[in-house]
């Protein structure tokens, strides 16, 4: 058979391994793999009457041409936002801007549907079988191309770690280890210079990679997207730290979800296709309160991309390798519209419905200070490795 693979929404260390790994056991059992670029898009633009757009959207893959894609980080396949099934009249391809095009249905009043297009798409590339890797949006619109009859097998990665249904996703590990080591090298400046450091990490809705980095890092206090914080209330708690720090420093970490008592989350920008603003300057925000508050002179510094850049850590290729293997496998044995999944440490696959049934969330209860905004650690007894 055909097997398309893809990878949508943000990039995140463990996608090339995870992409090779598809490659190689599918081409090892008598398989054709079929790298689909940039993510859902690919699919949209593909022209059926213009065979240019097949070579520029679609690429064979082989043992060869994926042999070293592992060390890298990123995706080799490109990736976009795209969702095909909600396309804004600037974003429709100009071979498909006709109003009566037969391959379009209305989706809402603003944004119109182009899946009929992308299932004769892939009847068209004879594609039999479809990967997408991405995190509950891409994966969203995968599940209704299983609804609509195609069949689809997806894996999880997002370094927010919150897709519903499955313990972990690609590059979560990676951006943990990436921030626990820009933290502590923020270490040598705020403490020479004696000030307050303010770290905005990633995560809009759950706090969760902000929270492990900042229990690991040991830092001060961590603000997380689930629990709204009192600016005034963070000052006092932050210069209570830096009188008791030998150094004369304090650290403070923000997950660019967090918001301000009474506030709102800060986003900027036009909302993608499944609905997302673009965030960020939460940390600027709680860096020129505490220092209108304590007096005190802060650095204010934004990890974002740094996060999810570079090559895997040990546990997303090692992930990322057996999400591929297991989806393989899937595949050969007739499954559909399923995930994979870890779930209570193993390797698992569940319905691909379930990442839109639910939200995952940090444990506030379990594993949060609320009154004083820093990691709260007791008791792991029965709780998975990363204590989500």
């Amino acid at each position: 058979m055909k097997i398309g693979i893809l990878t949508g929404g943000g990039d995140v260390p463990g996608l090339n391994p995870s992409i090779k790994a598809v490659v190689n056991r599918a081409v090892d059992a008598g398989h054709e793999v079929v790298g689909i670029r940039r993510g859902w898009g690919g699919l949209l633009m593909v022209n059926r009457d213009d065979p240019e757009t097949v070579e520029q959207y679609t690429v064979p893959l082989t043992n060869a041409s994926v042999r070293t894609i592992d060390r890298t980080g990123g995706t080799m396949l490109h990736t976009s936002r795209t969702n095909p099934g909600k396309v804004k009249p600037k974003d429709v391809p100009d071979f498909l801007k006709d109003p009566e095009h037969p391959e379009a249905e209305a989706a809402d009043k603003s944004t119109r549907d182009f899946t009929p297009h992308v299932l004769r798409n892939l009847e068209y590339l004879h594609i039999d079988r479809l990967i997408p890797i991405g995190g509950d949006d891409t994966l969203s619109y995968g599940e209704r191309l299983h609804r609509e009859g195609f069949p689809v097998v997806a894996i999880p990665k997002t370094m927010d770690n919150d897709v519903y249904g499955t313990d972990y996703c690609i590059g979560f590990s990676t951006a943990v280890t990436r921030s626990v080591q820009f933290i502590h090298q923020l270490r040598t400046s705020a403490g020479s210079h004696e000030r307050i450091a303010v770290i905005e990490l990633f995560g809009r809705n759950s706090g969760e990679t902000s929270l492990i980095s900042s229990y690991l890092a040991g830092v001060d206090r961590a603000l997380i997207s689930e629990v709204p914080f009192d600016p005034e209330k963070l000052a006092a708690l932050v210069m209570e730290d830096k009188r008791t720090n030998p150094s004369n420093y304090a650290m403070v970490t923000v997950s660019e979800g967090a918001h301000l008592s009474g506030g709102a989350v800060v986003e900027f920008g036009e909302a993608d296709a499944y609905g997302h603003r673009k965030l960020g300057g939460i940390g600027d925000i709680t860096g020129d309160a505490l220092k209108r508050l304590t007096g005190e002179n802060i650095i204010s510094q934004k990890l974002g991309y740094l996060m999810r850049s570079g090559a895997p850590d040990a546990l997303d290729l090692m992930v990322g390798t057996n999400y591929a293997h297991l989806a393989v496998d899937l595949i050969v044995a007739g499954s559909s519209g399923r995930m994979v999944a870890l779930r209570d440490g193993a390797y698992t696959h569940v319905a691909m419905s379930m990442v839109t049934s639910g939200v995952k969330r940090v444990d506030v209860d379990e594993l949060y200070d609320v009154a004083n905004y820093r990691p709260k650690v007791r008791h792991v007894l029965g709780k998975p490795m990363f204590l989500y």
